[in-house]
């Protein structure tokens, strides 16, 4: 009997390490299938900046968003309505040349919450000759929502010196 329950152990053991890493797996996968949706999302969202598409950028966002941007109000804009009037005059600024372009993007996500940061080429022509390294930072803050990510928290700033 004792040689059949260290076989019965051993066997169960091995089980358990194949379920473990047959999890592990199916998390991994999770996970980078998570990321890529995020990446497409987040992309997506910065190809709408750039064309000036308030529907494309707004799309993907939580109604209880809270943003905290560059110019004012500083205590930041709560909700989807506000997130969408801040827009439009970022838009007119943007229609003088500017560019919108992504540079760097790094996601860490979860199952349900998620956070990115990204380094973004946002200035004009003459911006971008006179301080050819200035970058907009932007932070997002995601959940998912029945099986769908939202931002629901975004931050935009620049460096000061």
């Amino acid at each position: 009997m004792p040689q059949d329950f260290d076989d019965f152990e051993a066997s169960h053991a091995s089980q358990a390490s194949h379920a473990s890493q047959a999890s592990q797996a199916s998390h991994a996968s999770d996970s980078s299938d998570d990321e890529a949706q995020i990446r497409a999302l987040i992309t997506g969202w910065a190809a709408a900046v750039h064309r000036g598409d308030l529907a494309g950028v707004i799309a993907d966002h939580a109604q209880d968003l809270v943003m905290f941007d560059v110019p004012p109000p500083h205590h930041g804009i709560r909700g989807l309505a506000a997130y969408r009037a801040a827009w439009p005059p970022f838009f007119a600024w943007q229609a003088q040349g500017a560019c919108f372009d992504i540079e760097s993007l790094d996601i860490t996500a979860g199952s349900d919450v998620a956070y990115a940061h990204a380094l973004v080429r946002c200035a004009t022509p003459e911006e971008l000759a006179e301080h050819p390294d200035f970058r907009l930072r932007l932070t997002f803050g995601l959940r998912k929502e029945r099986g769908r990510w939202l931002v629901a928290h975004e931050h935009h700033s620049f460096p000061h010196d």
